[in-house]
């Protein structure tokens, strides 16, 4: 009897792990089938990156082959005066050309170029707040429509009678060759430490944003930008284009004693509703002193300062340029201008800069002699509106 009762108990635990082997068995089959499709996809997936590897791999040379000689010829240009390279470049008809003759200097390398473009754009100066355009031409014409259509109403069988006939005024801004001469040891430019490109590109942008934050306010357009205090400044109450309209403070070489920001507020006013949307204060640092004290009536400052790194300082809620180049406030001066001057302001520029490599003049050290051609004009003389501290 115990006997039986033992085999009776065993038979259930044998089909349980004859199942159990039965699953095992089947997991493992399963398992091995997704190893096997896991392994397909993963063979299929390297072979499209292969593919695209070697799809992406000529643009990839090309851009190397194009950039990195003229890159390396440009800086043995500049540290022993080899130019065999860049020659050879220019005669290899590469995309990226070098054809100037060694007596007006070489292209520099794209990377220098736009070094030196990012700081001129983000210095202070009215090119930040200009429209800058590229040009080919050794001049650019501006055409300004500074009037409107005439319009009137009419019915299905009334005479239409003859509308007004616009103006149409053709600004031409004139490109002037600047220029800027820093020079370095030759005993430096042996040394392989030494960023020679970093170290051009820094002193090149230096003198060239100098030179044309200078030029936009004040040239006289001779051989330079005309800058926009250069040009006839009338009273608002008679402006006409071709001159700046200016609003008169009514103290002479100060602002008025009792209410010094109504003049302020008369000048942002007296610019057209459809420029002062993007219009910009443009003063000097001692003129911002002198604003940023002022309070309206209910005693809150009318300036503001960025509240974000690299945001603009505010003047009834408009941004405001702080460039040096505007005269301080003194008798008759106008030391605040307002307006739009993306409108009002244009500077043109040929997109390419030359390096000559001097080493004569300057014994023992090195010339280099860096030039580029701009111009900047006023370019709607009712986009821009000036603050003159007199008494009309």
């Amino acid at each position: 009897m115990t006997e039986t009762k033992s085999g009776a108990s065993d038979a259930p635990v044998a089909q349980v792990k004859s199942a159990i082997a039965g699953f095992m068995s089947e997991f493992k089959s399963f398992q091995d089938d997704i190893t096997i499709k896991l392994n397909k996809q993963e063979e299929r997936l390297t072979m499209l990156d292969r593919k695209s590897l070697i799809t992406g791999r000529p643009a990839l040379s090309s851009a190397t082959l194009v950039e990195a000689p003229h890159k390396k010829a440009f800086e043995a240009y500049l540290r022993s005066g080899d130019d065999d390279a860049l020659r050879g470049l220019e005669l290899e008809g590469k995309a990226l050309s070098t054809a100037v003759a060694a007596e007006g200097g070489y292209l520099v390398d794209p990377q220098t170029s736009e070094t030196i473009k990012s700081v001129l754009k983000s210095t202070a100066s009215i090119r930040s707040v200009a429209q800058v355009v590229t040009v080919e031409a050794t001049s650019f014409d501006v055409l300004v429509d500074h009037t409107e259509f005439g319009s009137g109403w009419a019915s299905e069988t009334g005479t239409m009678t003859e509308t007004a006939t616009p103006q149409i005024e053709r600004v031409t801004i004139p490109l002037h060759e600047l220029s800027a001469m820093p020079k370095a040891s030759q005993r430096l430019l042996d040394d392989s430490a030494f960023d020679i490109e970093g170290w051009l590109a820094g002193r090149i942008a230096d003198r060239f944003a100098r030179a044309e934050a200078a030029a936009f306010i004040n040239g006289d357009g001779v051989d330079k930008p005309t800058g926009i205090l250069t040009h006839t400044q009338a009273p608002e109450a008679s402006w006409a284009w071709g001159s700046l309209g200016y609003i008169a403070t009514g103290t002479d070489g100060d602002f008025d004693a009792v209410s010094p920001s109504d003049a302020i507020l008369d000048l942002v006013y007296s610019l057209g509703a459809e420029y002062r949307a993007n219009a910009t204060f443009v003063m000097n640092s001692k003129t911002a002193g002198v604003v940023r004290k002022m309070k309206d009536a209910d005693g809150r400052f009318l300036w503001t300062d960025g509240l974000q790194a690299g945001e603009p300082a505010r003047l009834l809620g408009y941004p405001v340029l702080v460039a040096e180049d505007m005269p301080d406030i003194a008798s008759n001066t106008t030391a605040i201008a307002f307006g739009d001057f993306d409108a009002g302001y244009t500077v043109a520029e040929r997109p390419d800069l030359r390096v000559l490599r001097d080493p004569f003049s300057a014994k023992p050290h090195v010339l280099f002699y860096a030039t580029k051609r701009v111009g900047g004009d006023v370019s709607d003389f009712a986009a821009i509106k000036l603050l003159k501290f007199s008494l009309a």
